[in-house]
């Protein structure tokens, strides 16, 4: 891994009776956070994953100046309120690999172990179909690690087509073609879901917010000073000064502070570990650190930011230290990613005619809060 010097950069929850009812009155599209998903069939998905947004509004706000040059970003968008998490990722993985053939590498085995590795998925070959993959004891809230750009990629895709069995991981977001590794393709025109480009990143962690020229916090927990490292519950839960979970605050998971599961320093509860950033995203200072897709250009590598659990020095977390790697590094317990998508699109009828005739599939639950 290289380090790359300055240049690298609870409002309404879509319910299943919604969701019967939306069909129910076909053709309808039912729209939660910008993204179509297009009803097929009143059969509901085994695999819906709930997603909760933060929206990063400000559109056209100025660049940071040290260090110069990220952050500014055209328009508004949305950015996920967490870290990806193991439970997330075990739907995915029971969705698109029912009979545990592991298709494009989508499991890596350091996941299976949640004592040396700090991993939280297992895998049990003799288990049902839709049921090999499952989550560890205490791991379903703790994010997802030892998974790479591609692993990344590929959920975006199979959430923009729908979050189903049948759902694309090849295509969508990123044209993939079933490659693990090489160059990272660019971002596809239109897409509704994907990895956040540095600059939506940067911004969504130290912005000041407020206007367009509000100003960047050195640390995502609306800081200019080194956050106080976590410690953890028996159960992973962040907490400090006998206080848990910590949600406000300038705290954060690194140093290996978090003891819990037997290992001097681990993953903790998304969400636990210390204040949000301005726009209410948690977890962007520590914890793990997040892949970005850089400026979304096709390239031979991709970009890491925020610091993780390991990080020694708090300097890690802060908005002047940035990484690119290989987009297919996966070997590590300390890297996981969270996900952006376009702002909310308007309301359902907007589009009914335009999508008349358009077949009921699968639906993935999300919830959206409001700008600040």
């Amino acid at each position: 891994m290289s380090r790359a010097a300055r240049s690298i950069p609870p409002k309404e929850i879509l319910s299943v009776k919604r969701f019967l009812s939306s069909c129910a009155r076909l053709p309808r599209v039912v729209f939660s956070f910008g993204i179509a998903a297009v009803l097929t069939s009143l059969a509901v998905p085994a695999h819906a994953v709930t997603i909760d947004w933060v929206t990063v509004g400000d559109p056209g706000n100025a660049a940071d100046t040290a260090p110069a040059g990220f952050g500014a970003v055209s328009t508004s968008f949305q950015i996920m309120k967490y870290e990806f998490t193991n439970q997330q990722y075990t739907e995915f993985l029971n969705s698109v690999d029912a009979s545990g053939t592991n298709p494009n590498s989508v499991y890596n085995a350091d996941m299976g172990n949640s004592a040396s590795n700090r991993g939280g998925i297992s895998f049990t070959s003799g288990a049902a179909s839709g049921s090999k993959y499952a989550v560890r004891t205490n791991f379903g809230n703790k994010p997802v690690n030892w998974v790479n750009w591609f692993d990344a990629a590929r959920v975006s895709n199979w959430l923009m087509n729908g979050a189903t069995g049948t759902s694309s991981t090849e295509t969508g977001a990123y044209t993939l073609n079933n490659e693990t590794s090489g160059n990272a393709p660019a971002v596809n025109p239109g897409a509704t879901i994907y990895i956040p480009t540095e600059n939506e990143w940067y911004k969504a962690a130290y912005y000041k917010g407020g206007s367009t020229n509000a100003g960047y916090w050195n640390y995502a927990t609306r800081s200019n000073t080194a956050p106080t490292k976590v410690t953890a519950t028996t159960v992973g839960t962040g907490t400090s000064g006998g206080v848990s979970p910590v949600t406000t605050g300038n705290f954060a998971n690194f140093s290996q502070g978090a003891n819990w599961n037997s290992q001097p320093g681990n993953v903790t509860t998304v969400g636990t570990n210390g204040g949000a950033s301005a726009y209410g995203a948690f977890d962007m200072s520590g914890n793990l650190l997040e892949w970005n897709d850089l400026t979304g250009a096709v390239g031979s590598s991709r970009g890491l930011r925020g610091g993780d659990w390991f990080n020694v020095s708090a300097g890690n977390l802060s908005s002047s230290d940035g990484f690119t790697t290989d987009p297919a590094l996966d070997n590590f317990g300390y890297i996981g990613f969270r996900l952006a998508s376009p702002v909310a699109v308007p309301e359902p009828s907007t589009y009914a005619m335009a999508l008349a005739g358009l077949a009921c599939g699968g639906f993935v639950v999300f919830r959206r809060r409001r700008a600040r």
